[in-house]
């Protein structure tokens, strides 16, 4: 049995931030009823690279997922989705404020009919404010959180972290305001709504930025792969034209780094015993270690750090990912067996739960694939789900 095995939960969601709310319970055994648009489905089954016509993201982002093809703009299929919310204990949505209303599906409604659901509603800006309204994907959430800002080389134009890791933050807090709802549900019997704005999932990431703006009228600015008022920790070049990683901000390792590098000097500085001092040396200390690093290959560097218990890393592509034996080891290359005889590599699941692991139950699923098992679960006969197959409201 898996952690949420017995949870239903019915996603509303489409492209990312939803859905990865929606996959991530999924992945511990909810029964996840995804709703989409018939002959079209989610938009993300045609993002990135396709195989068969459809992303292999897709595997990823809707594995253990049941698929009903509904058009929510037809009152039938809004009537099916008041049925799956009466047995349900969670919906997701991550639709424009208001959207729901319109359908009349908002959580005044849905919470009538069944006062136990916890409806989590992911939007740009959140469902209050005077920015509601506006469309708002990930990469706006980003820039107006202030990450953007940050994200660049000192005068450079400021750059995308390469995912869409607003999306995916705002998931992830959608996530934790669910478990925390259904605990308290436990004591209370009641649902509860959950507004989660992209923006703020990012912004509550920004770590200092706003208290020391508050406290010193600081504005932090780009600092390519440095890390601002944290010393020494940063990218260095090293002999074969290759980068290391090495964060050697900590009290006794930065004394390590320098026994390592040959620069006790450094290492015992009595004013740079403390993050404090060596911020303030922070060029002289960087330019150090680019001189030792330069001296040795990548491959170097790493064995003399890993022997000195200092913290640092190469920077990996996805190939070097896909080889690494920690990534085997730890099961975070899973094989996914396609429908076609096929196998394709997948991320594994995280966290890993000692007694209820999350797990690969079942792939994801064709557009619409699971709708005459849903309806007939809430209650339709087979001709009742033909006729809406004939007028086009199912799939």
């Amino acid at each position: 049995m898996s952690a949420l095995t017995g949870l239903k939960v019915v996603e509303l969601g489409q492209l990312i931030a939803g859905p990865f709310a929606a996959k991530t319970l999924a992945d511990f055994g909810a029964d996840v009823v995804k709703i989409e648009t018939p002959k079209t489905g989610d938009p993300l089954r045609k993002w990135r690279l396709l195989k068969d016509g459809t992303s292999v993201w897709w595997q990823v982002q809707s594995r253990n997922k049941r698929s009903v093809a509904l058009d929510l703009k037809d009152e039938a299929a809004q009537d099916i989705v008041r049925q799956l919310v009466k047995d349900a204990d969670v919906l997701i949505e991550n639709f424009r404020p208001g959207a729901m209303e319109g359908w009349g599906l908002g959580p005044d409604e849905l919470l009538a009919l069944n006062p136990r659901l916890i409806m989590l509603r992911i939007s740009g800006y959140g469902q209050t404010g005077p920015y509601r309204d506006k469309p708002g994907f990930g990469v706006v959430a980003e820039a107006m959180s202030g990450l953007r800002h940050l994200t660049a080389e000192p005068g450079r134009v400021p750059v995308r972290v390469g995912v869409s890791i607003g999306d995916t933050l705002a998931s992830l807090h959608g996530v934790i305001g669910i478990l925390m709802a259904l605990q308290e549900r436990q004591t209370s019997g009641q649902g509860q709504v959950i507004d989660v704005a992209l923006y703020e999932a990012v912004f509550n990431c920004m770590e200092s930025l706003l208290p020391e703006y508050s406290a010193f009228g600081a504005v932090r600015e780009a600092a390519g792969s440095a890390l601002p008022g944290i010393a020494p920790s940063n990218a260095y070049r090293c002999g074969d034209d290759g980068y290391v990683l090495i964060a050697g901000n900590g009290d006794s390792i930065f004394k390590r780094l320098m026994h390592t590098m040959g620069r006790d000097d450094l290492g015992y500085d009595p004013a740079l015993t403390d993050n404090a001092g060596r911020v303030k040396r922070v060029a002289e200390i960087d330019a150090a270690i680019g001189v030792w690093t330069a001296q040795h290959t990548v491959a170097q560097v790493l064995e003399a750090l890993d022997q000195a218990a200092v913290p640092a890393g190469r920077i990996y592509t996805v190939a070097d990912i896909a080889a690494d034996p920690h990534y085997q080891a730890r099961g975070m290359i899973q094989q996914v067996q396609m429908d076609d005889g096929t196998s394709l590599a997948v991320p594994g699941i995280i966290p890993k739960l000692s007694r209820t692991p999350g797990s690969h139950r079942r792939n994801a699923p064709t557009i619409g694939q699971d709708t005459d098992a849903v309806l007939h679960e809430i209650g339709l006969t087979p001709a009742q789900i033909q006729a809406l197959k004939d007028k086009g409201i199912v799939a």
